[in-house]
């Protein structure tokens, strides 16, 4: 009976510890390998069929020296120049609305791509306020801390699921009860 009881507190710790691992864990297996050596964004990720976004790089940690190419199927490849990190570019009138479009971005011969999601509905297109088509070294706000990816409300949960199981577990096993014989 002892047995039992210590196997199915192993199990039920395996358990905890399988189905707390982190989503980069996952984006891994599924073959979603984004992990590059500069950053990259995609704002705003939502934009009706004829609005305007703006592509980013983040090339403070030298991860992106040169130019890059920045290619979807929903706008024109645009270059950024080595001495730039953002550019501009207009979706295509003809997107279809509700779909999620790849957008690859590629520097130094390393690729990785993010999503675009196209809102229903169309814009007006409007003027660029900024006459220059490249803006030199613009904010970085919003793009994360140091510990990209990963929410600490997840990995709280995730530790106190493992350490709930492994207390459970020890609790199980040292529990003594009458059919023992002590």
């Amino acid at each position: 009976m002892r047995a039992i009881r210590v196997a199915s507190a192993a199990l039920l710790g395996v358990s905890a510890l399988a189905l707390s691992s982190p989503a980069a864990v996952a984006a891994v297996a599924k073959g979603d390998n984004n992990i590059t050596p500069f950053g990259f964004s995609v704002l705003p990720q939502t934009i009706a069929a004829g609005g305007q976004v703006t592509l980013q790089l983040d090339r403070d940690n030298g991860g992106c020296v040169g130019s890059a190419t920045v290619s979807s199927g929903v706008f024109d490849t645009i270059t950024i120049p080595g001495n730039r990190s953002s550019a501009t570019a207009v979706v295509d009138w003809d997107a279809k609305p509700g779909a999620v479009y790849k957008v690859t971005f590629s520097c130094d011969g390393v690729s990785g791509s993010t999503s675009l999601t196209i809102a229903s509905g169309r814009t007006n297109p409007t003027p660029n306020p900024n006459p220059y088509p490249y803006p030199y070294r613009g904010v970085h706000a919003g793009e994360g801390g140091t510990v990209a990816g990963f929410d600490l409300k997840e990995i709280g949960l995730g530790a106190a699921l493992i350490a709930g199981s492994v207390g459970a577990a020890y609790h199980f096993s040292r529990r003594r009860t009458s059919e023992d014989g002590t």
